[in-house]
C-alpha cells in the first residue's frame, strides 16, 4: 500500500519510535478519548500499539501512519489491510490533534483515505469504538459508519 495516496491535503509519513514524542503529544490533548478508553497513553504504550497486530496479520499488513502539516502532527492512524477478510481496512486508531479538532479536518481524512483506499481495490472500511463515547460515535456516524455489531466495543463499518 502507498500511503502517500491516502491523503491530498497532509503529508502522510509511516511513524516510527522516532515519532513517540509528537504522538504522545496529540495523545494528551484527548482527554475525552482516554476516559472511555484508559490507560492514558505513554511513551511505552505507543511503541506496543506500533506492533501489536489482530491475530493471522503481519507488521507488512500494518501501516501506523502520520498526517502532517509541515512538520505539526495533525492526525494519527493505525490502519490494517485486509482485516478481518480481504477486501476489508480496518482502523485500529485514528486521532486528532485537538488543535485540528472541530473544522472538518479528521473527517476530511477519513474521506480521502476511503477514496483512495476505494482505488486500491478495498471494499470497506471497519473499526471498534468504545461503547459510551458520544464524540467518537458521533464522528464515525458522520462519516458514514454503520453499527455492525455491539459487544464490549460498537463495531462499525463503511461501504467504500
Amino acid at each position: 500500500m502507498n500511503i502517500t495516496q491516502l491523503s491530498q491535503t497532509f503529508q502522510v509519513r509511516a511513524l516510527t519510535k522516532d515519532y513517540v514524542d509528537l504522538i504522545l503529544e496529540l495523545s494528551r490533548g484527548n482527554t475525552l478519548f482516554y476516559q472511555y478508553h484508559p490507560p492514558f497513553a505513554t511513551r511505552e504504550s505507543i511503541m506496543e500499539d506500533m506492533e501489536a497486530l489482530p491475530p493471522g496479520k503481519g507488521m507488512a499488513d500494518k501501516f501506523y501512519i502520520g498526517f502532517f502539516e509541515k512538520d505539526r502532527l495533525a492526525a494519527v492512524m493505525d490502519l490494517i489491510r485486509d482485516y478481518p477478510d480481504p477486501g476489508t481496512a480496518y482502523i485500529g486508531l485514528f486521532m486528532v490533534d485537538t488543535d485540528f479538532q472541530g473544522r472538518g479536518v479528521g473527517s476530511g481524512i477519513i474521506g480521502e483515505c476511503a477514496g483512495a483506499l476505494k482505488n486500491m481495490g478495498y471494499k470497506k472500511l471497519r473499526l471498534a469504538v468504545d461503547r459510551g463515547n458520544p464524540q467518537s460515535n458521533h464522528f464515525w456516524r458522520k462519516n458514514g459508519f454503520a453499527v455492525t455489531d455491539e459487544n464490549v466495543y460498537i463495531c462499525m463499518e463503511r461501504v467504500l
